[in-house]
């Protein structure tokens, strides 16, 4: 059933990915929020890769996957939790696509800074 799961997945981010490029496409250059965007949609083409290349190694016996399939899969979860909180950033810290008003250059949510702080150029990332 995983390995039908995992296709499901992969076609999905496929779809996903189409819509977040256009959103990204929209976002205003020289903003923070549009460096986060890429990376966050970089992240989630890596992790659809290893899902790709873990499903192919997985074909010949889905019921007994090799070592190196299950790393894959692992390694691509690790890059999906951090491109899922990237993607946290860009909504719920710079009200990225929910507010007409939002602050492109909030600082990190992990800085401690207030999210209505500007960025000056040098402190983006």
């Amino acid at each position: 059933m995983s390995y039908w799961l995992i296709a499901a997945g992969i076609i999905g981010a496929l779809i996903a990915a189409v819509f977040g490029f256009v959103d990204w496409l929209g976002i205003p250059d020289g903003t923070r929020a549009k460096s986060i965007g890429l990376t966050h949609g970089v992240a989630n083409f890596i992790v659809a890769l290893l899902f790709i290349v873990s499903w192919f190694m997985r074909r010949p016996d889905p019921a007994a996957p090799r070592l190196l399939a299950i790393v894959l899969g692992w390694i691509g979860i690790v890059i999906a939790i951090f491109a899922g909180w990237l993607g946290g950033e860009l909504v719920y810290r710079l009200n990225m696509g929910v507010d007409e008003g939002a602050n492109l250059d909030a600082p990190n949510s992990l800085s401690g800074r207030p999210a209505t702080e500007r960025l000056s150029g040098s402190m983006r990332v």
